[in-house]
């Protein structure tokens, strides 16, 4: 009886051990639990971590003189008047995965004219450094500067003149390979990007041929003040023609050349060389860029564009191709004023689609010259304000000046065609 007295005592003293041990059991069990919800949850994290969206819209208001061309809306409906349109120049989503090696990105644009993609591609860097890169798909051409600046962060309305003729879209189907040295080289400001390219901007491929453009550039911070760029480009391909003739400059004029067959190709050549730099000063930062270009650039009568769709044109007269020798450049000026909001935009653009003919040389009877064949220059002012990182406002006047011939109708003087944009943006 003691005994079994004494073993009910013990129970009562180890109670409160035993349900302290199961506690303490739980509370551990529970703290494994813990640890892998957070593993989990990090594992979760760092994939995210890898997945990037970012957008931008500008919505804008734009009055023309009578003969402007706008960038939204439709054309003037009443031919000697001065116009207004309003709209969404650009609408645009991207999303991006980066696992430190691979890279993909999609990028849709939705405006007033419709829903299409701008960038789709892949792109791999080198395992050892990251800094050299192998792309394929739809990207920026690797010709310039401009062309690779951000619409989002542009100071003008639009890009220069030349750009938006022969880099429509700005971006191209190919595939490219960009070579950096190590961070600890003495040639690490330095970059090379070639690549291979159908040559019809963002649309399907139409032929065996393919262009090649590349890209040297340098790239250097001065100190804590100032940055600088520079870089020489080279393109070298070809257009279709349909036709069995073809056009090409001989002194004054274009003579009629048989090619003896149609499908054969004219040769689209340029040469480019851009520069950057930008300081900080009493008034706040000023940014300097100047690119140019010149070569050969192939057209058809009516305009001295490059190839824009993803058909072959047919073989009509009017298709016939143009060998033009062309020259064209641009300059801006940004003065950003201190820590404010504020920053003033000045910019010179010129474009002369044909070098060998100048006034009243153009149009002559029988030279097949014409109104394409006239030079174009603009002359932009421009404000920026910026709410935050992500509001900007923008207002930006363009004074367009054609040269002028007696002998082209229409433009035997300055056309009317000044353009005032108001924007406003938001990026996040």
């Amino acid at each position: 009886m003691k005994i079994i007295k004494f073993m009910v005592f013990s129970l009562f003293v180890l109670l409160p051990f035993f349900a302290g041990a199961q506690d303490t059991e739980q509370l551990e069990s529970r703290i494994d639990s813990l640890t892998e919800e957070i593993a989990t949850l990090d594992k979760i994290v760092q994939k995210l971590s890898k997945f990037k969206v970012s957008a931008y819209i500008q919505a804008q208001y734009q009055y023309g003189q009578e003969n402007a061309t706008l960038k939204v809306g439709d054309k003037n409906e009443n031919i000697d008047k001065g116009f207004n349109r309003i709209g969404i120049r650009r609408g645009r989503v991207k999303f991006e995965y980066n696992d430190g090696i691979g890279t993909g990105a999609v990028q849709i644009e939705a405006n007033d004219k419709g829903i299409s993609f701008r960038d789709l591609y892949i792109g791999i860097k080198d395992p050892w450094t990251k800094r050299s890169q192998l792309m394929a798909g739809v990207f920026n051409r690797p010709f310039g500067n401009e062309i690779g600046f951000s619409s989002s962060g542009l100071e003008s309305s639009e890009r220069a003149i030349i750009i938006q003729n022969f880099f429509p879209d700005e971006r191209d189907l190919g595939a490219m390979l960009t070579l950096r040295t190590t961070k600890e080289s003495p040639f690490n400001f330095m970059r090379l990007d070639t690549g291979l390219f159908a040559g019809n901007s963002i649309n399907r491929e139409t032929d065996n041929r393919k262009d090649f453009i590349g890209r040297l550039g340098a790239e250097k911070d001065i100190n804590n003040w100032g940055k600088w760029g520079l870089g020489v480009s080279y393109y070298n391909g070809s257009v279709y023609n349909p036709t069995t003739e073809a056009y090409e400059m001989d002194g004054k004029r274009f003579i009629k050349v048989d090619k003896g067959e149609a499908g054969t190709y004219m040769k689209r050549e340029y040469i480019g060389m851009d520069a950057q730099f930008s300081f900080f000063n009493a008034l706040g930062k000023t940014s300097l860029r100047a690119e140019g270009l010149l070569g050969t650039q192939p057209g058809i009568a009516g305009s001295s564009k490059s190839p824009n769709t993803g058909t072959r044109p047919e073989n009509l007269p009017e298709n016939a191709l143009y060998k033009r020798p062309f020259i064209g450049y641009f300059f801006y000026l940004v003065q950003d004023f201190g820590v404010s909001p504020f920053s003033a935009v000045f910019k010179y653009d010129v474009y002369d689609p044909n070098t060998k003919v100048k006034g009243d040389e153009i149009g002559v009877e029988g030279s097949y010259t014409s109104k394409t064949d006239l030079a174009m220059s603009t002359f932009g002012l421009g404000a920026l304000y910026r709410f935050n990182k992500n509001i900007r406002v923008q207002a930006y006047y363009e004074f367009n000046f054609n040269e002028k011939s007696v002998l082209v109708k229409g433009y035997n003087e300055d056309r009317k065609d000044n353009v005032f944009t108001l924007r406003l943006q938001y990026k996040f």
